[in-house]
C-alpha cells in the first residue's frame, strides 16, 4: 500500500487531527466498546491515535494501535495517554492472533484498500485476530451520497494559521471511475510558497459489496447503521457503519 503524503509529511501529520475532528464517530466507537464490554481492542489504521488513546483510558483494557505510517505513530506516541497503548507499525498482517474482543477501522480507513485482494486479505487478518464471538466495526462513505462532488476548491478552500505559519488548503477531484475516486489536496505554506500536494485515491464499495466480502471471510453482520446515532441506512445517509461478529 502506498501511503498518502498527509500520513508521511510531519507538517501535515501535525495538522491531521484539526482537519479530521470526528467527534460523532469517536463517541460511537467508545460507546460500542462499552456496550460490548471489550477488554482487548485493536485499532487498525489508528493514525494519530485520538480514538485509540480514549479507548485505552478505561481501566483494565488492553488496546493496540496499528498503522503503517511511522510519522503518524511518532505523533501518536507523543500525545497524553499514549503510554497506555501498545503501538505497532505495520498493516493488518501485524495484528497477529491476540483473541481480541473488538477490532475497529475508523475514519473511512476501509476505503484505502483499492483492490479486492488487499481488502479481502485485511478482513481475513482481522477475522484471525478476533476471538470467537468478537466483533469488527468500521465505517465507509456511502457511494450513493457522492461525497466527492463537494471536494472542490470553492467548497473546501481554507486559510488559517498552523505551527508552520499561515497555510492555505483545498481539495480537487482528478478523476471519477466506477467505485474509485482520485483527488488531490493542496497545502500551501505561505511563508515559503511551498505547495505540498497530496495525491489520494479511495475505493467506494457499495453496501452489498461490503456485506458480501464480510460474509466471504466468515463474519456475520449484526448491524449496519446509516449515521452515528445508530439510525438505519436511508437514501439520505452519507455513511455506512458496519458491525460484524466472528462466529465460533
Amino acid at each position: 500500500m502506498k501511503l498518502d503524503q498527509h500520513y508521511v509529511d510531519p507538517r501535515l501529520v501535525a495538522l491531521y487531527d484539526g482537519n479530521n475532528p470526528g467527534a460523532e464517530d469517536t463517541e460511537f466507537y467508545l460507546q460500542l466498546a462499552a456496550d460490548l464490554e471489550a477488554s482487548c481492542i485493536l485499532d487498525l489504521g489508528c493514525g494519530t491515535g485520538v480514538l485509540t488513546r480514549k479507548l485505552a483510558a478505561v481501566a483494565g483494557r488492553q488496546v493496540s494501535g496499528v498503522d503503517p505510517a511511522p510519522s503518524m505513530l511518532a505523533h501518536a506516541r507523543q500525545q497524553p495517554g499514549a503510554e497506555r497503548v501498545r503501538w505497532v507499525e505495520g498493516n493488518s498482517s501485524a495484528l497477529g492472533t491476540p483473541g481480541a474482543d473488538l477490532a475497529v477501522m475508523t475514519g473511512n480507513v476501509a476505503q484505502v484498500f483499492l483492490d479486492d485482494a488487499e481488502w479481502n486479505g485485511t478482513l481475513r487478518h482481522l477475522h484471525a485476530a478476533l476471538r470467537p464471538g468478537g466483533h469488527l466495526a468500521f465505517d465507509s462513505r456511502r457511494p450513493e451520497a457522492r461525497a466527492w462532488e463537494g471536494w472542490t476548491r470553492a467548497a473546501t478552500h481554507e486559510r488559517g494559521d498552523s505551527i508552520h505559519g499561515p497555510l492555505e488548503s483545498w481539495l480537487e477531484v482528478v478523476d471519477v471511475q466506477p467505485g474509485r475516486v482520485h483527488f488531490v489536496g493542496h497545502n500551501v505554506f505561505l511563508q515559503t510558497g511551498e505547495n505540498v500536494v497530496v495525491d489520494s485515491e479511495l475505493r467506494f464499495h457499495s453496501q452489498r459489496e461490503i456485506a458480501d466480502s464480510l460474509e466471504e471471510v466468515g463474519f456475520t453482520i449484526t448491524d449496519v447503521y446509516g449515521d452515528w446515532q445508530r439510525g438505519p441506512v436511508t437514501s439520505e445517509s452519507r455513511v455506512m457503519v458496519f458491525v460484524a461478529g466472528r462466529g465460533g
